[in-house]
């Protein structure tokens, strides 16, 4: 093997992706080295119990409990434990000693990312991330390098495994939230306490970490607007599914306005998307995110967005860059904040409703209801009327009425909504979801 030079490895962490880090770097090394130029040597692992039972072997001679010591050694840090504290301490620790930082830490990137990339280049370090947003496929590195010279548009992206599954379960089977749920937890595709997921957390806390580096921008979490999937209905997928669409998790960063009043909108809501759109066919637990840039047009990211493995190979390839920037020298790239875009409020955004009502099925009722629509300047698109007879045959029949809305702002949208609901015309607003990717 080529007399190659050697970095030190410290590895915080050794769960499901810690572990097989691990393994890879003490499997591949010699391929790892011929790729990175450097030998990575895994100087320990850093863990609360060494004796703890772990899915892959390694030697226990490797594991410590000292990961201040095994950090300050190091010149590249891979943190792997997740949580807030003690990984930002940890991360800064190593910063501050020179090394540079590999993570798959999407909580800390989103609620800590300025604190963290500021410290970076105050010492010319790196800190790489491209496991933190979408598991195995690479959207951090063609972000930040590829579209480098370009005008990012629009990002928007499936970006959570567990919903992803649940959902396309639900729309291929005609299944519950619940009963698809309670098979994703037994499968291992969601927590016991499914709420990070389920709730839009976890892909809220993507959404941030993409639109940050995208739009040149520090979004904090608290702008980015969240909705989870715990509403969604088996009869709301098969509405969906009749018109054309499947309703999906999605994230969506967008820049609004031109020029000097330029802003960006951050946001995770369950959607309905065209069936035919690239992201209606992702299934299971993959994830995908679609970019639209000013010059390069549309593209799409595809693969899988979690797993051990799956997450480890990403991670590895940000060690195999920051081993790289150590043998070329100088100081590392920083993230860019200089566009500094005003965050606004989902109310300023530009889309369309699908909006689902039961009324009393008799003369009138239509009227009123665009009338209350067009109170606040939006009109209908589409309109299907289905009949419910009454179940005594009696009359007082009811009427569903699925409505598709033109676009207008969200807080025009919302607004109606909040009208037709306070409504005598209407008996119940059965779901509201807006509609992207047309």
């Amino acid at each position: 093997m080529t007399d190659y030079r050697r970095l030190r490895v410290a590895l915080l962490g050794a769960g499901a992706v810690g572990s097989q880090v691990a393994s890879l770097l003490l499997r591949h090394g010699d391929e790892l080295a011929d790729r990175a130029g450097a030998h990575l040597e895994l100087a320990g692992i850093a863990v609360r119990d060494v004796d703890a039972p772990r899915d892959v072997d390694l030697p226990r001679e490797l594991f410590t409990t000292d990961a201040e010591t095994l950090i300050t050694g190091a010149d590249i840090v891979i943190e792997l434990m997740g949580g807030i504290e003690p990984a930002r301490s940890h991360i800064l620790l190593g910063l501050g000693s020179g090394a540079d930082v590999v993570t798959a830490n999407k909580a800390l990137l989103a609620t800590h990312g300025p604190e963290i990339f500021d410290a970076a280049g105050r010492v010319g370090a790196s800190v790489y991330y491209e496991a933190a947003a979408a598991g195995a496929i690479p959207i951090i590195r063609p972000l930040r390098d590829s579209l480098a010279g370009d005008r990012v548009v629009r990002i928007m992206g499936i970006v959570n495994g567990t919903t992803n599954y649940i959902l396309d379960r639900m729309d291929g089977e005609g299944a519950d939230f619940a009963d698809v749920l309670a098979d994703a937890q037994r499968l291992g595709y969601a927590e016991a306490d499914p709420t990070a997921d389920v709730e839009g957390y976890d892909a809220a806390q993507k959404a941030a970490i993409l639109a940050s580096l995208a739009f040149h921008t520090a979004v904090p979490l608290d702008a980015v607007h969240r909705e989870g999937i715990t509403t969604v209905t088996a009869d709301m997928i098969e509405e969906a599914r009749e018109a054309g669409f499947v309703i999906k998790l999605l994230a969506v960063c967008e820049r609004l306005g031109n020029g000097g009043d330029e802003s960006i909108s951050v946001r995770v809501y369950p959607a309905l998307v065209p069936r035919d759109h690239p992201l209606g066919a992702v299934h299971g637990a993959n994830n995908a995110v679609f970019v639209e840039a000013e010059a390069a047009g549309s593209l799409m990211f595809y693969g899988a967005g979690a797993g051990g493995v799956q997450t480890a190979s990403a991670v590895l390839g940000d060690v195999v860059s920051a081993a790289r920037r150590h043998i070329a020298g100088g100081t590392g790239v920083g993230e860019s904040t200089r566009a500094n875009l005003p965050v606004v409020s989902i109310g300023h955004v530009l889309t369309r409703y699908q909006i689902t009502l039961e009324v009393s099925d008799e003369a009138g009722v239509l009227a009123a209801i665009a009338g209350l629509l067009s109170e606040g300047g939006v009109s209908v698109a589409t309109l299907v009327q289905t009949v419910i007879p009454a179940e005594d045959g009696a009359g007082g029949d009811t009427a569903r009425l699925i409505i598709g809305t033109h676009r207008a702002t969200d807080s025009a949208l919302s607004a109606a909504v909040d009208r037709l609901a306070a409504s005598d015309a209407v008996e119940r607003v059965v779901s509201v979801l807006r509609v992207e990717g047309e």
